[in-house]
């Protein structure tokens, strides 16, 4: 299935193949979503099948709104799709821009609106096995402690999220 998203091309913004768009390197739109929930933030293993950045932690979801879907939307969707988390109500937070090798030829030069979410304690998480394998509760100066011992276990949007945006999305 041919996946469209919103990028850039030649200075225009159009619908381009979300793969070919991480082949060349292009600026795209994207977005990520932290749920929290007290001092907690929940965070996603990618699932192994993934065609970059397997099995690595990142943020509670990210992903490219479809072509015409505002952002918002396309969190609470992929919320829904990825984690089967219902109900809640992501606000947004800040857009950021980064541009990071993610391996295997790939590039990601993202236009992210980071959006977060505030949950209940006993927030109902059911997690699609094709997109994650493995879920977590963590604080944010637990989850610096575990980058700064263990980096490569990350995403690179997570790692440049909290050394360059905390401020931004946390507060």
């Amino acid at each position: 299935m041919t996946v469209m998203i919103p990028a850039w091309e030649n200075g225009t913004l159009k619908p381009l193949e979300k793969l070919d768009v991480h082949r060349r390197g292009l600026r795209h739109v994207a977005v990520s979503v932290f749920v929290i929930t007290g001092e907690r933030m929940l965070l996603q293993r990618r699932a192994m099948g993934k065609y970059h950045t397997p099995g690595l932690w990142a943020n509670t979801c990210c992903t490219h709104p479809d072509w015409g879907e505002a952002t918002r939307a396309c969190a609470v969707r992929r919320l829904r799709e990825e984690l089967g988390i219902e109900g809640l109500s992501p606000d947004f937070a800040t857009r950021v821009e980064y541009r990071a090798d993610v391996g295997g030829g790939l590039t990601e030069h993202e236009l992210v609106d980071i959006f977060v979410a505030e949950a209940p304690a006993d927030l109902v998480i059911t997690p699609n096995p094709e997109e994650v394998m493995e879920v977590r509760w963590t604080t944010l100066p637990g989850l610096r402690a575990e980058i700064a011992e263990a980096p490569e276990r990350f995403t690179p949007w997570l790692r440049i999220y909290l050394a360059e945006h905390a401020a931004a999305v946390f507060g």
